[in-house]
């Protein structure tokens, strides 16, 4: 994992101290899409092949894996090439009008027609998966794992951005040929539209956070028909859209 080390004076109610502190990397990674700059991402500079493909079927650039040609990466940059279509041609006019965050998700219908349904005890069960060094280190990083209905976590993605982080496991999912249908994902960050909507182009049914939703991701959740789950803890957790996806 990237960090750097740093010192820092700590000063207290008993005086000051030198202390050294690991701290967390993030990197401009740029993301081009036949040969057009889509994107500058903040992010943690690796797992960069998932990043690129999950930021594609997340933000709806394409639908599946099958319209992307090819994925390379050259430095920080990554280059895709996939199939020209409408939905493609209708995302770059929005987003160079400077609206996609607000007229396309608005627009577009998206409908999760999962049938499976989880445990529970097993989603609070699995918080356990989130730890990781690096966050105990520098307090500076999210997590997302992709979480079977066993509660095993096959998939887990660390990074500077919640939003990256989903990316990344999508991405990885969709390498590994991995159906997120049958998975729900477990994540460290706020769950806003923008999240939710990750979620609900890649197909995944339900998404369960240590943290808190904002009014756009529970009136995303609502209208995609993903659970969203949030306040989980070992001994509780609020189910705020689509109990029925609940055993």
């Amino acid at each position: 994992m990237h960090t750097k080390q740093y010192q820092a004076r700590e000063l207290s109610g008993n005086g000051s101290r030198e202390i050294m502190y690991s701290v967390a990397v993030e990197d401009t990674i740029d993301i081009f899409v036949n040969k057009i700059h889509m994107a500058a991402v903040l992010a943690t500079p690796e797992m960069l092949e998932e990043l690129a493909l999950g930021y594609l079927i997340c933000e709806g650039v394409v639908k599946s894996q099958d319209e992307v040609r090819r994925l390379s990466i050259d430095g920080k940059a990554i280059y895709a090439e996939i199939e020209t279509t409408e939905d493609f041609e209708l995302w770059r006019e929005l987003r160079s009008s400077g609206c996609v965050g607000v007229r396309w998700d608005e627009n577009e219908e998206i409908n999760v027609s999962s049938d499976t349904r989880f445990n529970a005890d097993i989603i609070r069960k699995s918080l356990g998966s989130l730890d990781s060094e690096i966050y105990r280190k520098t307090h500076g990083t999210h997590a997302a794992c992709l979480v079977n209905t066993g509660g095993e976590c096959v998939i887990k993605a660390i990074d500077v951005g919640r939003h990256n982080a989903f990316d990344k496991v999508v991405g990885r999912a969709c390498l590994d040929g991995i159906d997120v249908s049958r998975h729900f994902l477990l994540s460290t960050g706020r769950q806003s539209a923008g999240m939710v909507l990750k979620a609900a182009r890649a197909g995944i049914p339900l998404v369960a956070t240590k943290t808190a939703p904002l009014n756009t991701g529970v009136e995303a959740a609502l209208r995609t028909g993903i659970c969203l789950i949030c306040f989980v803890s070992h001994d509780k957790l609020s189910v705020f859209t689509h109990p029925e996806r609940l055993l």
